[in-house]
């Protein structure tokens, strides 16, 4: 049994209702939309992961990488409302950069909402490093995206 009670498992196609009822409720205006998030799951070189409840099997989070090459980038991530606080997201990025790694990947990149500190805290206390912005990347909002590196060198 997991100390939290979560279970991490491969996302698949199954789990597209669920995902996008999280996407829907995190991401409100700027949710990728259902088609979009159907052909991530479905996607050559990527590794999507869903984090649910042990006991219901409730979906209460996911997380999206792309591996091509010596390149990896975070796609997306994101975690219910219930969920929220008791480090899922660190299990879902810590998960994701060993895939990557296993991937054969040396650099890992994610964009991340500049008004978004708890995000940016957690990328951080992971090793990713800002290495620019993108202004208003985020629409219809029009709130910059940092733009975050981490180097996988020694890992694995």
């Amino acid at each position: 049994m997991n100390r939290d009670g979560l279970v991490l498992r491969p996302a698949t196609i199954d789990d597209l209702d669920a995902i996008w009822r999280i996407e829907s409720e995190v991401f409100g205006a700027e949710a990728w939309s259902r088609a979009m998030m159907r052909e991530e799951l479905t996607a050559e070189h990527r590794c999507y992961l869903a984090l649910a409840a042990e006991e219901s099997g409730e979906l209460l989070g996911y997380a999206g990488l792309l591996v091509v090459g010596a390149e990896a980038d975070v796609q997306t991530i994101a975690i219910a409302e219930p969920a929220r606080g008791g480090g899922a997201g660190r299990r879902l990025m810590e998960t994701l950069l060993a895939e990557a790694v296993a991937r054969g990947a040396r650099e890992v990149f994610l964009e991340v909402r500049a008004d978004n500190p708890v995000a940016q805290g957690l990328y951080a206390s992971l090793g990713f490093a800002e290495i620019g912005v993108r202004p208003k990347y985020y629409q219809p909002e029009g709130v910059d995206a940092v733009v975050m590196r981490l180097d996988l060198e020694g890992r694995g």
